[in-house]
């Protein structure tokens, strides 16, 4: 076969793989992929029409080829099980914490841990760190999670409770409702009280049948679950910045076109920012207003002793060694 000939063939071939590999691809991101996503807020919730909105705009990028069904109020089930289901590759999410991702990668808890930070610009920068993104890589590799976004603020956490709390020693005695995970019960005792595991659904009946005294949550979800009603006060520790973490399979993740991982990140990223940005800004305030007009007393920060809470606060750091972790962060935000 002369050169001539021989160029014409390999053309012929060159052309021919490419038109295969296209059709492959565009078979590819044709292909139709749902994820279903769990969480425990209300749908009165704010976060609730953010996950919504990250819904359609995904939707609308993949031209309805990559859907995600939103599920409040713990419909899929309870987090941990969920989570439990992500580790196996199933094709849900959930919104969930550093505290539970840190009985995977334990320096992670150090996340939600008291008075940890205390902005949304410190979020963001977290995400830019040596060692947070050592841990993502981590919990990926591992434990099977990917972390689409961390840039879900959800306000911050203050006492929910029958009496005024001004100091840490008012909450000797009172059984504080927690999640069930390490970081959150030593970061409650530690700050005074005793911390009880129950699931979110549970806590309005605990508190009603006095199974719990009180509780700790944003001046908004306090008011969306109509806590009001058997709480006659939100005292305003502030005792963490609550930073949720949005997390699917790594696996499932991975069977998705680069196109619609890239999609799903960005659009996760910028709903959270902008509802985080809406709840501290506006939400929660407004929310704090709303509690005082339907009968409940706010204890301002103006009231509390903040030096004693945040001195109280790391003891939760010693117990579960998290002090190392904290000056690392510290050194990498210039703190």
């Amino acid at each position: 076969m002369n050169s001539k000939k021989l160029f014409c063939v390999l053309l012929v071939c060159l052309v021919g793989a490419s038109l295969l590999f296209a059709a492959g691809a565009q078979e590819e991101t044709q292909k139709k992929y749902v994820l279903k996503f769990n969480h425990v807020l209300t749908p009165q919730d704010p976060y609730h029409g953010a996950f919504q909105k990250w819904a359609a705009a995904v939707s609308e990028r993949t031209n309805g080829n990559l859907t995600i069904e939103v599920f409040p109020s713990a419909q899929l089930g309870v987090e941990e099980d969920i989570l439990e289901q992500i580790r196996q590759g199933a094709n849900v999410g959930q919104n969930t914490d550093a505290a539970r991702l840190g009985q995977y990668v334990p320096d992670m808890a150090v996340m939600n841990a008291p008075y940890f930070v205390s902005t949304l610009e410190e979020v963001e920068k977290l995400n830019t760190l040596p060692t947070v993104l050592k841990w993502k890589e981590e919990l990926e590799r591992t434990q099977g999670f990917k972390v689409l976004s961390f840039f879900w603020v959800q306000g911050f956490r203050q006492m929910v409770t029958n009496k005024p709390i001004t100091k840490p020693s008012d909450l000797s005695g009172l059984r504080i409702r927690t999640p069930g995970a390490p970081i959150w019960q030593e970061s409650i005792r530690a700050i005074g009280a005793t911390p009880v595991a129950m699931n979110y659904g549970d806590m309005y009946p605990g508190l009603q049948t006095k199974a719990i005294d009180g509780l700790e949550l944003s001046f908004t979800a306090t008011s969306t679950g109509k806590f009001d009603e058997v709480c006659d006060y939100v005292s305003e520790t502030k005792h963490i910045l609550l930073i949720n973490f949005e997390v699917i399979s790594s696996k499932w993740f991975n069977s998705l076109p680069a196109e619609y991982q890239k999609i799903l990140e960005e659009e996760c990223n910028k709903a959270g920012l902008e509802v985080s940005r809406a709840y501290l800004e506006d939400i929660d305030p407004k929310n704090r207003k709303a509690l005082v007009d339907r009968g409940m007393t706010i204890i301002d920060e103006s009231q509390i002793d903040m030096d004693a809470f945040r001195k109280a606060g790391d003891a939760a750091y010693v117990k579960l060694n998290l002090l190392g972790a904290r000056n690392q962060i510290y050194k990498e935000l210039g703190k």
